[in-house]
């Protein structure tokens, strides 16, 4: 029982050292906080919840998992290498991907209410 709590604790752990190190994670979880406080303003439905959410957890997790391959790489391979300069980059654009569609589902999901709240 001991090891399942602590690796709990190890998990935590990683997630305050990548929001110390890491800027684009700073940056993510500032934008997840107004998003949120969005939410609450424009009242959104459950459906809409969940969909932030889950929108919101893919992005921070795409973070998670490029800063972890990049360390992972700079740790193995030291000095420039193409091949590791390759797994950055991709690991980089699952990242990109991730926080480019987000921006679409926060598009979708407030647009409407945003040209609501100041046409009326």
């Amino acid at each position: 029982m001991r090891r399942f709590f602590l690796s709990f604790r190890y998990a935590f752990e990683g997630l305050i050292t990548a929001f110390k190190r890491e800027r684009n994670l700073k940056v993510h979880m500032i934008a997840a906080f107004l998003v949120i406080v969005f939410g609450f303003v424009f009242q959104l439905t459950i459906s809409e919840w969940m969909i932030l959410i889950l929108t919101i957890a893919v992005v921070i997790i795409a973070e998670l998992i490029n800063t972890a391959i990049e360390r992972t790489v700079d740790l193995v391979s030291p000095k420039y290498h193409p091949l590791a300069k390759e797994a950055k980059d991709i690991a980089a654009a699952a990242c990109l991907i991730s926080a480019v569609t987000s921006v679409i589902i926060g598009i979708l999901l407030f647009g409407s209410k945003l040209y609501i709240f100041f046409i009326d």
